[in-house]
């Protein structure tokens, strides 16, 4: 039988490329989402099949990080074999503005999965999504010793499900494992992101409906990777032998201000010309500089990124370009072609309307 997989976030960036990788593993896959009055689904509707038809292996449940009876049912009747953890509130900037939000969904969501497996015993494997916020000012570059200075309400989050995750695999003997992954991207990213706030902004420049870019901090270094591969790394960590925490990322550095310049002269801009500076998206407190060191990684999952940072730009340039009816310069169609990825508009499948729950 099909090895069955539980997803919680798996309407996002992360969750969506998750569910794609373990589909065509042979996976049943079942998602957790939450009801709304519209659609929100668009980055899994290419993998929806209507649930009356056969061979279906793609299913949808309604609930929420904040219902642990339901989070309990789901668990208690799916029985899966894998549980990943991608659900939370997971703008950092927006984490100053609903604080006590984010730390129910970010942070009280994890015990709630956490206690659901342990109550229902189903034996699955759990990976919790962490983040490289919670280093927040620990010097560069952050492994797995380094120590958690958080520096958001996001980040404070993150570090409170990450010792939670680790606290029921010693005192339960949950298999359950802590990926810190550092920034990672991809034209599925979140349109408030900063990396796909500024693509999607250069496609529609190019396409004249817009003509001025609204950013913050220019000056915060991040090291910024591929979303498809870092899913990878999460399905390799929940295959060991044991149980782990690993921190995933390129191990390179680089600016807001070099992301800009990158994605502007891909396209032929300057950036200069087209990027202000609004006070209010910066964050009461910033964290100057993270920076991975996935040794651990390599040496135990074998993992390593393949997509650059230019790669990573031209991909998210090309696809929104495309999204708008431009023609892209398409270099970062053959980068996914040579990778043996897939090139598809984060919008492609939203014009599918298909039947859903």
């Amino acid at each position: 039988m099909a090895r069955k997989a539980f997803i919680t976030g798996i309407t996002g960036q992360d969750g969506s490329y998750l569910a794609e990788l373990l589909l065509a593993k042979g996976y049943e896959v079942h998602g957790l989402i939450r009801k709304a009055s519209t659609f929100n689904t668009y980055r899994i509707d290419h993998l929806f099949v209507d649930p009356h038809e056969t061979m279906v292996r793609l299913f949808l449940h309604y609930g929420d990080l904040s219902d642990s009876n339901q989070l309990t049912h789901l668990i208690y009747e799916i029985q899966p074999d894998e549980i990943y953890h991608l659900g939370a509130q997971s703008h950092v900037r927006v984490s100053f503005d609903i604080p006590e939000y984010t730390g129910d969904r970010t942070g009280l969501g994890t015990i709630r999965i956490l206690e659901a497996l342990r109550r229902s015993g189903v034996k699955a494997r759990f990976y919790q999504a962490s983040s490289s916020e919670m280093f927040g000012q620990a010097p560069a570059p952050q492994n797995e010793q380094s120590p958690f200075q958080p520096r958001s309400p996001y980040a404070a989050a993150k570090v409170y499900a990450f010792w939670a995750t680790v606290n029921y695999r010693e005192a339960y003997g949950l298999f359950a494992c802590n990926g810190i992954l550092f920034n990672h991207e991809s034209p599925r990213r979140g349109e408030t992101f900063v990396t796909r706030k500024t693509t999607r902004a250069i496609a529609q420049i190019l396409a004249g409906r817009q003509r001025y870019l609204y950013l913050g901090n220019l000056n915060a270094r991040r090291d910024w990777g591929y979303t498809p591969e870092y899913t990878e790394a999460m399905w390799l960590m929940l295959q060991q032998d044991q149980p782990q925490d690993y921190v995933i990322g390129t191990g390179e550095c680089h600016s807001v201000q070099d992301f800009l310049a990158e994605a502007f002269a891909y396209v032929g801009l300057d950036p200069r010309e087209h990027v202000r500076i609004d006070p209010r998206y910066f964050r009461p407190t910033e964290t100057d500089i993270l920076v991975a060191d996935a040794t651990r990684a390599r040496n135990e999952l074998g993992w390593s990124p393949r997509v650059t940072f230019k790669d990573l730009v031209r991909i998210m340039v090309d696809v929104d370009m495309e999204a708008e009816g431009l023609q892209p310069p398409g270099e970062g169609k053959a980068i996914l072609s040579k990778c043996g990825y897939a090139f598809l508009s984060p919008l492609a499948a939203a014009t599918q309307m298909r039947p859903r729950l």
